[in-house]
C-alpha cells in the first residue's frame, strides 16, 4: 500500500512486451526463407531483408505482411474472386531465385503489386531497370506510392495489358510473371532475349507451377518448376478454369475444375457421387511431409481427363468425400465414374498409404486405373523430374518432342518425362 503523495511503483518492462521492429521482422521473415529453401542466393537474402513491404499494404498488420506464407489480397472483383495480391515472400523469393537477375539486367514484371519490383530493384542495381505492368490501374498505383515512398528510381510503372509485354522498353533479360497464366503470348518470347529466362507461373490441364524457361529461338525449354498460386491473368489472356459443380450443399461444396478437360457429364456424376465409395491401394507410400506435385504432375501427363476435386471442409466433415482441398484433387474421370486421390496411415509413424476412391457404376474399375499410374510413378519415375518445352501454335506433328501436348491459342506445350 502506498502513502499519500508517494509516487507509485514503475511497471517493469518486459522484453516480450516491446513489438518488434519492422526490420526485425524482415530479419525473421528473411531467416524462415533461408530454412525452407527459398531464399539461398546472398543477394536474394540481402534483397528480402531490404526491402520494407509493409509499406504497400498499409492497411494490413505490419507482422502479417512479414509471414512467409501469406499473400496480401489486394482488390476482388464483383463476385468476390481474388483478381490482385502481394505474393507471399516465399513465392517472390522461390520466382526471384528461378530468375537469376544479375546486376545491371533489364527485367520485366507482368503483374504489380510493388515489393516484388523492389527486390527486382535490389537485384539488378543501380545499373539495371524494372518495368513493372499491370492492368489495373488501381494496382499501378499502389506500386507507384510505394515506389516513391521506398525511393526505387530504378522502376518504370505501365499501365497496359500484359499480353503484349512492354516492347517499348525491351528486349529484357529477364521476364517475370506474377499472374496465373494458361498461355505464353508470342510477345513474351519475342521481347526476350535469347537464352533470357521467363519464369511464369503457368497452368497446364488444371495444374499450375512456377516454370523457369530458357528461349530458344522460337521455344521455352524449362529449366526446373516449383508449385505455387496465383491470382489468374485478366484482359486478352485471360483464360479461366471451368467448375463442373457435383454437390452444392452450402459448406460442402465439391466441383471439379476443368482447364480442357472434355466436357463431363455432371448429371452421372453427381449420382456417383451419392453412390457408395469404393478403394483401391497401391502399397505405394510417402511421408507425411512429403509433396505430392511431382506425382501429381505425372498423373496428369499420363491419363487422359484428370481434372482436380476442389471439395470444401465441410464435405468432408459431412462424409461427402474423404479428402477437402481448395486447390483440388487429382481426379480420374470415365462418363458416369470417377476416383480421386487418397492417402491412408499405415503402421509405420509418419508414412501414409496412396490409393484412391472410387464412386459411381465403374468407380472400382476407374480406382484401380489411377493406382496403377501411382505404381508406375513409384516404379521407375519417382526421382525424375518433368521436362516441359514450349513451341509456337501450328508447330508440326513431327517437330515437337514425346510427351504430353497440351494445346492453347499460342502455343503447344509439351511435358516429358526422363
Amino acid at each position: 500500500m502506498t502513502t499519500p503523495g508517494a509516487s507509485s511503483p514503475k511497471r517493469r518492462i518486459r522484453m516480450n512486451d516491446v513489438p518488434p521492429t519492422d526490420q526485425q521482422l524482415r530479419d525473421t521473415m528473411v531467416q524462415k526463407l533461408i530454412e525452407v529453401g527459398a531464399a539461398r542466393d546472398p543477394r536474394v537474402v540481402a534483397a528480402f531483408r531490404a526491402v520494407p513491404r509493409h509499406l504497400a499494404t498499409p492497411e494490413v498488420d505490419v507482422a502479417k505482411t512479414y509471414e512467409t506464407e501469406t499473400a496480401t489480397i489486394t482488390k476482388t472483383d464483383e463476385s468476390g474472386v481474388d483478381i490482385s495480391s502481394v505474393s507471399a515472400p516465399r513465392i517472390q523469393a522461390m520466382q526471384i531465385e528461378q530468375a537469376d537477375i544479375k546486376p545491371g539486367m533489364t527485367v520485366l514484371e507482368i503483374g504489380s503489386g510493388g515489393p516484388n519490383a523492389a527486390y527486382l530493384a535490389e537485384m539488378t542495381g543501380d545499373g539495371g531497370r524494372v518495368i513493372t505492368m499491370d492492368i489495373d490501374a488501381d494496382v499501378t498505383a499502389r506500386a507507384e506510392r510505394f515506389l516513391k515512398t521506398t525511393g526505387y528510381r530504378n522502376v518504370t510503372v505501365v499501365t497496359g495489358d500484359g499480353e503484349h509485354g512492354a516492347p517499348e522498353h525491351g528486349p529484357f533479360d529477364r521476364i517475370v510473371v506474377t499472374v496465373q497464366s494458361a498461355d505464353i503470348p508470342p510477345a513474351w518470347t519475342a521481347q526476350l532475349k535469347e537464352n533470357g529466362r521467363l519464369v511464369v507461373p503457368l497452368r497446364m490441364r488444371s495444374m499450375t507451377r512456377t516454370v523457369a524457361f530458357v528461349r530458344d529461338g522460337d521455344r521455352l525449354v524449362s529449366d526446373g518448376f516449383e508449385q505455387c498460386g496465383f491470382v489468374p491473368m485478366r484482359g486478352v489472356g485471360e483464360n479461366r478454369m471451368r467448375l463442373a459443380v457435383l454437390h452444392d450443399e452450402e459448406g460442402a461444396e465439391v466441383a471439379l475444375r476443368l482447364d480442357g478437360h472434355p466436357e463431363p457429364d455432371t448429371e452421372a456424376l453427381r449420382a456417383a457421387l451419392r453412390s457408395p465409395r469404393m478403394e483401391a491401394w497401391s502399397g505405394v507410400t510417402v511421408g507425411g511431409e512429403e509433396s505430392m506435385e511431382h506425382l501429381d504432375f505425372w498423373l496428369t501427363t499420363n491419363l487422359d481427363n484428370l481434372p482436380l476435386m476442389a471439395a470444401k471442409i465441410g464435405a468432408r466433415q459431412r462424409g461427402v468425400v474423404a479428402v477437402a482441398s481448395p486447390v483440388g484433387t487429382p481426379t480420374l474421370v470415365n462418363g458416369d465414374s470417377f476416383a480421386y486421390r487418397r492417402s491412408r496411415p499405415t503402421d509405420e509413424e509418419d508414412r501414409y498409404e496412396l490409393g484412391a476412391i472410387g464412386h459411381g457404376p465403374n468407380g472400382q474399375k476407374v480406382a484401380e486405373r489411377l493406382v496403377e499410374e501411382i505404381q508406375a510413378w513409384n516404379d521407375g519415375h519417382r526421382s525424375d523430374r518433368a521436362h516441359i518445352e514450349v513451341f509456337p501454335a501450328g508447330t508440326p506433328e513431327d517437330q515437337l518432342p514425346a510427351g504430353r501436348v497440351i494445346d492453347r491459342p499460342h502455343t503447344r506445350v509439351i511435358i516429358s518425362w526422363p
